[in-house]
C-alpha cells in the first residue's frame, strides 16, 4: 500500500522547532509580549542555565513585573529578589542594574515602547545598533531577541549565530537556507 503522505523537508521539520517565546507562552504578535521577551533575551543572553533563565523570567511574570512602568517602580532591590528567587544568583547585581538602566532609557528615549524603537531604526543594521547601545545587551542578546522577531518586526534580520551556521553545516544546509 502505497502511502499519500509528503515527507516533510528539513527547512519545514525546523520549523516545527518551538521557540523560546512560544515555550514562554508568548505571542510575539503581541507588543506587550514583545517587550517580554525583551526582557527574556537579557536574562537568556547571560552564561546561565536555560531552566533557570527560565525560572526567573517566570517570576518576573509572577510578580507583575512586564513592563517599563512596573519594573521602574519595583526598583533594584524589588528586582535582585526577584532574580534571586528564580535562581538568577550569579549575576543578580548586574542585571538588575541592566534592566532598570535599559528602562530608563526606553523612557527617555522611546516614550518607554520597543515599537518606537524599532520605528526609529533606518534599517536591520541601525535597529542592532541601538539595541546595542543598552546596557548588558549585546551581539548574543540581540541575536536572541531579534532572531524570533524576524516576519513581525520589519527590521529584525540577525546574522545567524555562530552555532546555528555551525548546526546548519553538519545538516548541509546554506547560509540562505536557514534564515
Amino acid at each position: 500500500m502505497m502511502s499519500n503522505k509528503i515527507p516533510l523537508s528539513l527547512k519545514d521539520i525546523l520549523k516545527k522547532i518551538p521557540k523560546f517565546s512560544t515555550e514562554l507562552g508568548l505571542n510575539l504578535n503581541d507588543s506587550k509580549d514583545r517587550f517580554k521577551w525583551f526582557l527574556a533575551s537579557m536574562l537568556f543572553a547571560k552564561r546561565i542555565s536555560v531552566n533557570i533563565a527560565k525560572k526567573t523570567f517566570k517570576r518576573f511574570i509572577d510578580e507583575g513585573l512586564i513592563d517599563v512602568d512596573t519594573i521602574l517602580k519595583a526598583g533594584w532591590n524589588r528586582l535582585v529578589e526577584v532574580l534571586d528567587s528564580g535562581g538568577y544568583v550569579r549575576y543578580d547585581f548586574s542585571t538588575a542594574t541592566n534592566i532598570l538602566e535599559n528602562c530608563k532609557k526606553l523612557n527617555d528615549e522611546y516614550n518607554g515602547d520597543l515599537e518606537v524603537l524599532h520605528d526609529k531604526a533606518l534599517d536591520s543594521k541601525d535597529l542592532e545598533a541601538k539595541l546595542m547601545k543598552l546596557k548588558g545587551f549585546g551581539p548574543i542578546a540581540i541575536n536572541i531577541f531579534l532572531r524570533e522577531l524576524r516576519g513581525i518586526w520589519s527590521k529584525a534580520n540577525p546574522k545567524p549565530s555562530k552555532m546555528a551556521l555551525e548546526v546548519a553545516k553538519c545538516l548541509g544546509l546554506s547560509k540562505e537556507e536557514i534564515k
